[in-house]
């Protein structure tokens, strides 16, 4: 039997990624028990408390400890929210990666080492003031990832 493909997931701890795995189970996973063609990786981009603190002034050598531990709590409750959705929904070929650095740079590097196939990555929506200011992860691994990027997006909710 050949080699199942990699599949990556961006996960963090918003509601769109929440939504991208969700999606992504029911899609491809769900409907296909131990047959899937794919390999789930799911990736969290863990970052580094110098990026959270920003640049470092007086007293940050005592802040940086504290929000390094709530980055790490952080990314424990991502993966054992993942690992959960998972085994609710049966899939066992997964796999849970926690990797501090930028998810732009998390995100590509994983599909380079897994030889991935494809990326999926949600869409946190962002207008273009937005994602001009804060950079939008889908969009550069869209440009930069070396296999097909498919970023999930939440429907629109109906008033």
């Amino acid at each position: 039997m050949a080699e199942k493909q990699v599949m990556i997931l961006a996960a963090d701890d918003s509601e769109h990624s929440a939504y991208a795995l969700q999606w992504t189970v029911e899609h491809f996973f769900a409907p296909f028990g131990s047959n899937t063609p794919f390999k789930l990786v799911i990736v969290h981009a863990k970052p580094t408390p110098s990026s959270v603190v920003g640049l470092a002034g007086p007293g940050a050598a005592e802040v940086m400890p504290i929000v390094d531990a709530d980055l790490k709590k952080q990314a424990a409750r991502v993966s054992e929210k993942a690992k959960e959705f998972c085994a609710s929904k049966s899939v066992k070929d997964v796999v849970i990666e926690v990797i501090e650095g930028d998810a732009r740079n998390v995100l590509c590097e994983a599909v380079e080492r897994h030889h991935a196939s494809v990326l999926v990555v949600g869409s946190h929506g962002y207008g273009a003031i937005k994602r001009a200011v804060l950079g939008s992860v889908s969009d550069y691994c869209a440009h930069h990832a070396h296999c097909s990027v498919m970023i999930v997006k939440r429907p629109k909710t109906k008033h």
